[in-house]
Formats: C-alpha cells, structure tokens, sequence
C-alpha cells in the first residue's frame, strides 16, 4: 500500500496554548533572515576575506549548502509537527530524553553567546560615530531597549524584526545594484574597480593559471578552511524558522514557502555583496578589525554612504539580538513542556508572553556588560564569544541532523509520508554530518587556535549530562511522593 500523506499534527496546537499563533510568513522569513544576515556577514566576513581572500565567496556557496540541507531537515519535521522547542522536541521525541535535553540546553547557551556578541558588536558599531562613549553603556542601554519590545506582543516583536530586517536587505539589494552598476557600467567612478579584484596577485615566476589561482586561493587550502568556523556562525540563526512553528499561522504551508526562499536569500546576499564589494576594491587594502561593508566606502571616498551602512549594520546587530530574545525565550518554553526545565517557564501572560524566560535568559545575556567593562576592546571580547558559540551551532546542526533520520525511520514505520520531505535523505543527513567534523578537525588547527573550544565540546555535554542527571532524579522523587 502507498505510503498516506499526514497533514499537520493538529494536537501540537493544542499543547502549545500558551502561545499566540500571530506570526505569519513575511514575519517568519524575515525573522529568519534577520538572525541569518547580521554581524556574520557585516563584520565576522572580514576576518574570513583575510583567511583566504576571494576564495571566500566558494566558501559561503559551500557552507550555504550545508545550510540548504540542515534547513530541509528541520523544515520537513517543523511543518509535520508543528511545537514550541523546536530542534529540542524532535530529540526529544524521536532519539532520547536527553538527546532533547541537551538539543535544549545547547541551543539556549548557543544564543545567549550570540545575543552577547551582538551586543557587543553594536556598542562597537557606535564607537563609529562616539569613539568617546564606553562600549558598556551602550551595550546596557540597547539590552533594556530590545528585551523591553520583546516583553510586549509576538506581534510586536514580529513587526519589529520585520522593519528591522527590511532595512539591512534592502541596503543590501540596493548597494549589490549600486555596485554592479559602477562595477560593469561607470568603473572609472572608483580608481581599481574591476572584477579582476577577485583573482589578481603578483605574476612573478607564474604561469596565468597559477595567479589566477593564488589571487583567488589567496593562502591555499589550509587558509580556505580557516574560514568555515567564521561562515557557519554567520549563518546561525536561520534554523530560527523552526522555533517559530509553535507561533506560526497555518505552517503547513508558511513553513515550507519561508525554508526555501530564506536559503535562497540568504546565499544571494551573502555571495552577491562579497562579489560585488571585493571586486569593487580589492581586499588586502581592508583590515580584518572593521566591516568590509563600511570601510570600503569610507575608503573609496563615499563618506556618507559609509555612514549610512553603519547605521545599517548596527541595526542588523540590533535585528540579530531581537531574535536571540525570541528563540531563548521560546526554548526555555518548549524544555519546559517537556519537564526538561522548570514548570515556571510554562507561564505566559495574557498576550501569549514567555515572560519568565525572557527575564531569565537576559539575565544571563546582561553579562555583556562586565564583559564590555572589564575587557573595552571590543574586537577581542566579540572573538572570545563567537568561538565557543561556533561549538555550539555544529552541535545543534549535528542533533537535528541525526535526530531527523530517526524521525524518517519512526515515519516509515507508520506508514506515514510526511508533507515537506527533505532532499537527499538519509545521504543529506550523512554529508552534514561529515562536514561537520570537517570543521570541528579545522578548528583543532593551531592556524586558527581554536582547539581549547574543541575540547570544551565533551565537557560542555558532561555538563549538560550531569543536569540531566538530576533532573531525572527529581523526576523520579516527585513520582514517588505522588504514590
């Protein structure tokens, strides 16, 4: 008999009550690309170009496709079972208790790291216009600025991302015109301004061939890899679209539509501004301390044009927070419904709020500021806290990756075809697997310095096991108090 297609599990709605079902598709594509096109691409594609010059652009093509199937993945259990926790539920439900404990917990930690790293990266955007202001006032002020919208409606928070994600795309989008347009039509507006920016080095001792190949491949295969830890936290947060399934009017459909335009968008922005600005000025000129999007413009003589984009960028720093507010929030619900928590996070208020879990998340996320205080280059502290964020996305990538093979063996065996599969499965879910550990080996390298992160990996799982532990003794003493 032929395999039935299931419609949405409607029950999931049910158990999910507590939140309000008010976002819709512009909200969720935007959310998504909001976490997705932020301080990654504006300020962390520096220290990629420097790793290994325009190479750089085949190093997003290929970690966008590594996106493109995590992405499919979520998506095709995000539209089949709709539920609060996300990547969390689906461990928790399909692998074990504690695989969605530590999907849980794991991305919780993983966003607080980047909610601090956007704070940071924005009272660093400000030292732009006011060099003279201590980078901790203004990460404190623009943390009681952001978490006071999200304590609001999900309404609110939806329209703000959407306005805030709007502005940094249609920037994008118009200076990828601007651009193309000086580039191909008016070079002789900006001296040097030629695609060739994309392959030419010094041709002493070459053959065509090989400079073309060492402008491109600026320091070989080994600065290539470098660059993958940068990329894979550039696009943190467009699994985003998962956690807002719970919230999310008719997902069958708008889940689907917003999986594959956002990995689409997301590549053309990413991949188009890179080749647009590279090209427009050729990248040994930048430094790997400053955005590219700013400094080429300041650079070039546009002054003001260099102003406005970093006011762009700032806002995208702002746009990226606004969602790491939403998703701990969302998370620290969905574990609680699963008794992976504590029962107080369950508590929203009458406009469907999470507010217990919005208070404690930015709780921790307001450590920004000691951090800003005690170390004021913010450069340094901004790199400290993307590293171990970086361990993090590969371990949530990792358990969506494996959890999603155990959900098609479940559906299989149900005799169930679910509504959005994902491509390529289980070869897809294998391959995200292997690139993972590719970046994990690349991280262990002493190029990049990153083997302490590496080895923070198992303890940061012992960690999140021994509260496992405890829970399930709780668990197990309420049980028989109730006896």
């Amino acid at each position: 008999m032929d395999n039935e297609v299931q419609s949405v599990d409607t029950s999931l709605v049910q158990e999910n009550s507590g939140l309000k079902r008010k976002l819709k598709n512009r909200h969720i594509q935007f959310i998504a690309l909001g976490s997705a096109v932020g301080t990654g691409l504006f300020l962390g594609s520096a220290s990629a170009i420097f790793s290994t010059g325009p190479s750089v652009i085949l190093a997003y093509l290929l970690a966008g496709f590594l996106v493109f199937l995590v992405m499919r993945q979520l998506g095709e259990m995000s539209t089949q079972e709709p539920a609060a926790g996300s990547s969390s539920y689906f461990a928790d439900k399909y692998w074990s208790r504690f695989a969605g404990f530590l999907a849980g917990w794991n991305y919780w930690a993983d966003y607080v790291l980047v909610g601090i790293a956007e704070l940071i990266a924005v009272a660093g955007y400000m030292q732009y216009w006011f060099p003279e202001i201590a980078v901790w006032k203004t990460a404190l002020f623009f943390f009681l600025l952001v978490n006071a919208v999200n304590l609001l409606t999900v309404k609110a928070y939806g329209e703000v991302e959407f306005w805030f994600s709007s502005i940094k795309i249609i920037t994008i989008c118009a200076m990828i015109l601007v651009g193309g347009y000086i580039l191909f039509f008016n070079s002789g507006l900006i001296p040097g301004a030629t695609i060739k920016n994309l392959w030419d080095a010094p041709t002493v001792g070459m053959f065509a061939g090989q400079a073309i190949f060492k402008g491109f491949f600026t320091h070989g295969f080994i600065g290539f890899m470098l660059t993958f830890p940068m990329i894979i936290f550039a696009f943190d947060g467009v699994e985003l679209v998962g956690i807002t399934a719970a919230e999310t009017e008719n997902p069958q459909s708008t889940i689907p539509k917003a999986v594959n335009q956002v990995v689409f968008r997301v590549l053309v922005f990413y991949v188009g501004s890179l080749a647009i600005l590279l090209s427009l000025y050729h990248w040994s000129n930048l430094s790997p301390s400053d955005s590219p999007f700013v400094m080429i413009f300041d650079k070039i003589g546009f002054k003001y044009v260099a102003w406005t984009l970093n006011f762009i960028v700032l806002t995208a720093a702002l746009s990226v927070y606004n969602s790491c507010i939403y998703c701990n929030s969302r998370m620290l619900y969905g574990l609680a419904l699963q008794k992976n928590a504590p029962k107080i996070f369950t508590k929203t208020n009458k406009k469907g709020i999470p507010v217990p879990s919005i208070l404690v998340s930015g709780a921790l996320t307001f450590s920004v500021v000691p951090l800003s205080y005690f170390i004021p280059n913010w450069i340094k502290s901004f790199k400290i806290i993307i590293s171990f964020s970086v361990i993090c996305v590969i371990t949530n990538w990792a358990l969506i990756a494996i959890s999603h093979l155990k959900f098609k063996k479940q559906k299989k065996l149900e005799n169930i075809k679910t509504v959005f599969p994902a491509p390529f499965y289980p070869f897809s879910n294998y391959l995200t697997l292997v690139f993972l550990v590719f970046i994990l080996f690349t991280m262990s390298l002493p190029q990049f310095g990153m083997l302490q992160q590496v080895i923070a990996l198992p303890l940061w799982i012992l960690v999140v096991y021994i509260g496992y532990r405890i829970v399930i003794k709780e668990d197990k003493n309420l049980t028989r108090s109730q006896q």
